[in-house]
């Protein structure tokens, strides 16, 4: 995939999105603040601490995230 595409998915939204890689695995990005572009890496930080270190040319898909979580309303109590 094209970096110049990642990039633009990086700085479109704040939800979490996931990287299809070229072998099937999925690399969840929780918020764009756990990710990192170099020139020919990317860089995916999970909250656990682990890194994932991914070339651009193996991402196959940007999708949107697991749908599912909760989400906070406006006035602070969560969705069930």
């Amino acid at each position: 995939m094209n970096s110049r595409l990642i990039r633009e998915r990086l700085y479109e939204t704040t939800k979490p999105f996931d990287f299809r890689l070229s072998d099937g695995t999925r690399v969840t990005v929780a918020h764009p603040d756990f990710m990192a572009m170099i020139p020919g890496q990317i860089i995916v930080a999970e909250k656990s601490g682990r890194i994932h270190r991914i070339e651009p040319l193996h991402v196959v898909a940007v999708e949107d995230g697991p749908p599912g979580k909760a989400k906070a309303k406006a006035n602070g109590k969560r969705s069930r």
